[in-house]
């Protein structure tokens, strides 16, 4: 892994997370997220059963632990209270993992983030020892401040949950991302490989979704789409792209020697 994604020390070759919500079973979920190559797997842990019940389908006997990161986040959780809770839940049934997803919510219409009480339970699970990847609002001074409490990295919303809008604000996103020492990850509103390819051309350090590629017509396929879109656009920013020239253009065939000249 020569470009990898590190995240609490970790090593990932995928720059791509995925969440497990909304396919029509779980044959699908396993097919999909196989295409999409991503190696952390998001799990809402109000939603999904990962063995708090005994007599359900267990979504660990499709995506196991071993092939795969789990990611239990917060999804619901509109106190502060809730989510720590809800965390503490997670890490007693996958032995103590440590590796979590925050999103405290504001409201059921647009689930922006409620940032004063994501900021309170960011400090509280950085506190008992969980390494916290944070949902947020797409502002650059709390941001900071979730990083200075200890988050492993800062996930801002390119735009609402499930709306497939794409990057809203490019600008408070780099604004983000250039003054960030932990990774960067756009977390909710990308719709299709584009909006993808464009969070990692503006430097993100990685991506992720579920919608976008849970209904998709075909979601195996889009998972795949959000591979390439993911990889291009790190590639793109890795290049660097050439300079925008406001009202010039630049001819791309030489212009000396010119045959008749």
């Amino acid at each position: 892994m020569t470009d990898s994604l590190v995240i609490a020390g970790k090593s990932y070759a995928s720059r791509l997370l995925v969440g497990t919500g909304k396919y029509k079973d779980f044959d699908e979920t396993r097919r999909a997220i196989e295409a999409s190559g991503a190696q952390i797997v998001t799990v809402a842990i109000r939603r999904t059963n990962i063995g708090q019940d005994a007599g359900a389908p267990n979504l660990l006997d499709v995506l196991p632990p071993e092939q795969f990161t789990i990611l239990p986040n917060t999804a619901g959780c509109y106190s502060a209270d809730d989510a720590v809770r809800t965390l503490r839940l997670a890490r007693e049934l996958l032995d103590g993992h440590a590796l979590v997803k925050l999103e405290v919510l504001g409201d059921s219409t647009t689930l922006f983030p409620n940032m004063p009480e994501t900021l309170k339970a960011a400090e509280t699970l950085v506190k008992e020892g969980f390494e916290v990847m944070v949902y947020c609002a797409d502002d650059p001074i709390q941001a900071k401040m979730l990083e200075e409490i200890g988050c492993v990295a800062i996930m801002p919303l390119a735009s609402l949950i499930g709306s497939g809008m794409g990057i809203l604000n490019p600008w408070n996103l780099q604004l983000i991302i250039e003054q960030s020492r932990v990774p960067v990850l756009v977390d909710a509103g990308v719709g299709t490989a584009s909006d993808a390819a464009i969070a990692m051309e503006l430097g993100c350090d990685g991506v992720l979704m579920n919608t976008a590629i849970a209904l998709a017509t075909d979601p195996v396929r889009m998972a795949g789409a959000m591979k390439l879109g993911v990889a291009a656009g790190r590639e793109a920013f890795l290049a660097g792209r050439m300079a925008k020239k406001t009202y010039t253009a630049s001819p791309s065939s030489p212009t000396a020697g010119l045959i008749g000249r």
